[in-house]
């Protein structure tokens, strides 16, 4: 069976808030020649840039996210691509879409398998993909931790009947199947913040010492700047997305909640019934952050929550010494992460890039003489006036001398009657 999706705007409901899938258009020049993905997708041969950013080799040898497990609650992560049946634990899964679902026509609407491994959208086998896709013949693609293993849950679709409240519940059922980092690629729509039961449920995710990565949202362009849900909660680790020059993608959300950036645009990743296609968004650039973290997790079991993302945010790339609003501390270095790990951090430290240092205080403008310059006039003329009398007393002297000679010639010429001249 062949899907097309697209993602739709969701409208605030009555009784709960709820969320959107924060992707936006992929652009021709990611995998095809087509802004839609379509799935099953023709595999992709290269390797996606995002992963040329980084010496995966170099990575490797420090972790590959073994034991490490990952919640991706999002739209299903379908296990028919080859990439992702070993990489997915279907015995974790859980699918929270409401019974009889129907769209606006009143069709029925396909809910999926009771595990969570049903994606009608693409958008969780998406995230999944970036995350942990195992290596596979004909593509370059693969996941950042390729043995971490992803906990399914399928809490959102693309008619927007995911809310606030099933969010919190599939946070709390994360919980309960012992992950270790929670992905929610995802925020409410219009930046609305939900009722208390979502930060509840983060909060305890977090008490757990579990890493929640959130996607920032994709409503930056023309430099607007909002909180979004449930990326500003305090402890959740926001991330927005960069481009291939490191810089801030348009469309990525702006403000101080920003934790991280990571690359966002022209991602590639897998696809339900296999192959891939790109898409961009903030959507990609939390998994992508959050496959970093089961890395970093992966090689120091011990680390706290806390202490993983300073590493992440330590070792990023950034321009200005300390944290920015458009992208965090930085773009993620997975393998400085790895390897500049000596002892953990409980808080990144500002020492790179430029300094914001004061400007230069002006010197003192002096209208009249200063009394150093004063003093520097009065030796100077004592110089030269002592330079004058020496050479007058010097000219007296020779002319006196020879005024002499002269008289003592003439004295001993006068008495042989010779003119004297």
């Amino acid at each position: 069976m062949t899907y097309t999706y697209t993602y739709r705007r969701m409208l605030t409901a009555a009784a709960a808030t709820v969320l959107t899938l924060v992707a936006v258009p992929a652009s021709p020049a990611a995998a095809d020649d087509n802004t839609q993905c379509t799935f099953p997708g023709k595999p992709y041969e290269g390797r996606p840039w995002s992963l040329q950013r980084v010496l995966l080799d170099e990575l490797w040898k420090q972790s590959t996210g073994k034991g490490v497990r990952v919640a991706v609650i999002d739209t299903g992560v379908d296990v028919k691509n080859p990439q992702l049946t070993k990489a997915v634990d279907t015995g974790s899964g859980v699918n929270l879409l409401p019974k009889d679902l129907k769209d606006a026509n009143g069709n029925e609407i396909e809910r999926g398998k009771e595990d969570g491994t049903t994606d009608t959208v693409g958008h969780g086998t998406k995230v999944a993909g970036i995350i942990a896709a195992r290596p596979a013949k004909g593509t370059g693609f693969v996941g950042l931790a390729p043995d971490a293993t992803i906990i399914p849950i399928q809490q959102n679709d693309a008619d927007g009947n995911g809310t606030a409240e099933t969010l919190a519940t599939a946070i709390r059922h994360a919980i309960d199947e012992d992950a270790d980092v929670i992905n929610i690629s995802q925020d409410t729509a219009k930046a609305v913040e939900p009722a208390p039961g979502l930060k509840q449920a983060v909060d305890a995710a977090l008490a757990e010492e579990i890493v929640v990565v959130a996607s920032a949202g994709n409503d930056g362009l023309g430099g607007n700047v909002k909180r979004t849900y449930p990326a500003s909660y305090d402890g959740v680790l926001a991330v927005a997305s960069s481009d291939r020059n490191n810089e801030r993608a348009p469309f990525s959300q702006s403000g101080d909640f920003v934790g991280i950036a990571a690359p966002g645009v022209d991602m590639v990743s897998t696809v339900p019934g296999g192959g891939h296609c790109a898409d961009n968004g903030t959507s990609f650039s939390a998994p992508y952050v959050a496959g970093l973290a089961a890395l970093i997790k992966a090689k120091h079991k011990d680390w706290t929550r806390k202490q993983i993302v300073a590493q992440i945010q330590q070792t990023a790339e950034r321009s200005v010494a300390g944290h920015d609003r458009l992208v965090g501390w930085g773009v993620v270095d997975p393998v400085r992460a790895l390897t500049e790990d000596d002892k953990p951090l409980e808080a990144p430290v500002a020492h790179e890039g430029v300094t914001r240092a004061e400007a230069p205080t002006p010197a003192e403008l002096h209208l009249g003489e200063t009394p150093d310059q004063r003093n520097a006039r009065l030796a100077t003329y004592v110089v030269i006036g002592g330079g004058v009398l020496v050479a007058a007393i010097a000219g007296t002297a020779v002319a006196l001398r020879d005024s002499r000679r002269r008289a003592r010639r003439i004295a001993r010429l006068q008495p042989h009657g010779r003119e004297v001249v």
